[in-house]
Parts: C-alpha cells; structure tokens; sequence
C-alpha cells in the first residue's frame, strides 16, 4: 500500500482527494495547520485510520517527519484568498517559497513522486496569445503582464519554481494538475471561496453579473486526475489543464435562475465599464474586472484523454454546487 502526503488536507480540492485515495487502497497522511481542519477530516472518515501531521508553508518545521516513509507527496496546499492583498507578495512569497520547501523536504526525505495542484490561472494569460485563442498546456501566464493579478502571478510563479527544481534533480518525478474554476459538490460546509460566486447568486448578493468566462471543471474530476496521475508513467513531466468548457456568469446565473426559482437570482448583465469601477471599491471584484473580455477557450482535452473519462459537464457542475449549498441551508 502506497502512503500518500496531501498537504492542504482540509481545503475544497483536497478533501475530495483524500476520499479518491482511500478509495483506491492508498494509506492517507494529511496536513492541515489547525486542530478544527484535522477535525473537519476526521467527521468526514470517520472509519479511515488517516495520519494527521501540522505544517505550515511558511516554515520548516514538521517537513522531515511529515514526509518519512512516505511514497507520494500530494501537494495542493498554496493560499487562496477571497481578495487579492495590497502587496502581490504576501501572496506570492507563500505559494513560491511553500512549493519550494515542499519539494525540497520531499527530496531530502527520498520522496520522489509528487503530483501539485497549480491553477488555469498559471496558463491562460500567456501574451503570447490571441484574444480567442485555444490555452492548453503549452501556454504559460507571464507574472509581470499587464492585468495579471497577485493570485494568477503567485500560481505562475509557484509552478514555474516547481519545474526549476526538478530539472535541477532529475530524480525527482513531477506531475501538474491546472484547475479552472473549481465547482461541484463540497463534502462538507467548509469549502473557503471556491463556491463562493455560486453562494452569491443563490443570496441575490449582486444587483447585476458581470460578463466574464470561466473555465469550468467539477471538484470530482479534479480529484480524479491527481489519484489517477501518481501511478501513470506517461503522467511524470507533464502538465494538465483540469476543465470541462467555458461557462460565462450570465449563463450560469440564468440556469441557476431556472432551477431555484425560489431564489432572488439576478440574471441582468452588468456593463464592463461598471465592473471596472466597482473594482476599485470592493477588493474581491478586481480579478473579475482583470478578466473582462477575456474569450480563450481552455482546452482539457489532455487530461481526459490521458486518464480515461468524460468531464462532467460545466452546467452539471454548477448546479451540484448550488444543489449540496441549498440543501445545507443556503
């Protein structure tokens, strides 16, 4: 049996991991930062016998021990924030430096298998595209470009320092999963910002949508591609973009309209040149206004070939998310 290290343990993506390798017969060791996200863990496998290890991106303590004996470092672990920071680098020291002590810990502890979570966010800024565009795994975000936010960079720069180090230490055997716009059914109520916008419509938060693409994929498979890539030779060296299709806000605001009518869903579109100035009074609003007019569609075609399934659909997506929120209350 195979021990796994999910780093992050307690985060959106990574529960759904950590259900996928018990599943799978593989022995668990989570890291969360806290007492109450070790518990959160523990409510949900009750009957698993999962190691719970402290640590903390920031610093060295507790890497050694976390990684002895273990096979696979499952590194999802990097910050998310529901808004972008003043200052770029209180996001992007943790994420580069954190991936960096990941894998330096793995290294040194003899780990050579290490799939990490890095984002669409590390892909679709590339200036070297068109405005339409097709982004697959080829593309890269510049972290210096022009609209490029604090999170997109730190996932940019988080990624590339992962690259860095392997091609330093050739042993090492790395595999990249990047998300898009994470949806689907949490397993709990402690989800952070990922089905934050969903949690919005469902309110009536906002007046008016802005007019924005996303790239869509389900929690599920995005756990599905990480446990599937650990024993796949062809997976080592490769990067895959995790996404179903694009899906604007709009649409999903007016098919969530549809199958919640009893909920105040506002399906007005609100104008670019609204969003852009809402931006500069409400922080969350910034990497929204970053990403008007953006049209790349985001091709995850790679992944799903290489592992064998067929997405769930971005509209299935949304509605799972919007359908566990409503049945816990919201």
């Amino acid at each position: 049996m195979k021990s796994v290290l999910v780093t992050g343990a307690s985060g959106f993506i990574a529960k759904h991991i950590v259900k996928d390798l018990l599943e799978h017969g593989f022995s668990v060791r989570a890291s969360t930062r806290s007492e109450k996200r070790r518990t959160e863990i523990d409510v949900l496998f009750p009957e698993a016998e999962i190691d719970h290890v402290s640590l903390d991106l920031t610093s060295d303590e507790g890497w050694a021990e976390a990684l002895a004996g273990v096979d696979v470092l499952m590194h999802t672990a990097s910050p998310f924030p529901a808004e972008q920071p003043d200052d770029p680098n209180d996001l992007i020291r943790p994420a580069v430096d954190g991936t960096l002590r990941a894998l330096n810990a793995a290294q040194v502890a003899g780990v050579n298998r290490v799939v990490l979570t890095s984002s669409v966010a590390a892909v679709y800024k590339d200036p070297n595209a068109t405005s339409t565009s097709n982004i697959d795994e080829s593309n890269w975000t510049d972290p210096d470009g022009e609209n490029v936010s604090a999170y997109e960079a730190s996932k940019t720069l988080a990624e590339r320092a992962a690259w860095d180090f392997v091609a330093e230490h050739p042993e090492m055997k790395l595999t990249v999963v990047n998300p898009g716009a994470v949806l689907g059914p949490a397993l709990d109520m402690n989800y952070g910002t990922s089905l934050e916008y969903v949690e919005r419509f469902l309110a009536g938060t906002d007046p008016m949508v802005p007019n924005i693409q996303l790239s869509v994929v389900d929690v599920r498979d995005v756990a599905r591609i990480h446990v599937a890539a650990i024993d796949n030779e062809q997976a080592i060296g490769e990067r895959y973009i995790a996404a179903a299709g694009m899906a604007s806000m709009p649409d999903m605001a007016h098919l969530l309209a549809k199958e919640f009518p009893e909920h105040k869903i506002s399906t007005r579109t609100a104008p670019d040149w609204m969003v852009r100035l809402m931006a500069r009074f409400v922080p969350m609003l910034r990497l929204v206004a970053q990403n008007l007019g953006r049209e790349n569609t985001v091709d995850g075609s790679k992944a799903s070939t290489a592992f064998g399934f067929e997405y769930v659909s971005p509209p299935e997506a949304v509605l799972a998310s919007a359908r566990h929120l409503v049945d816990n209350g919201k």
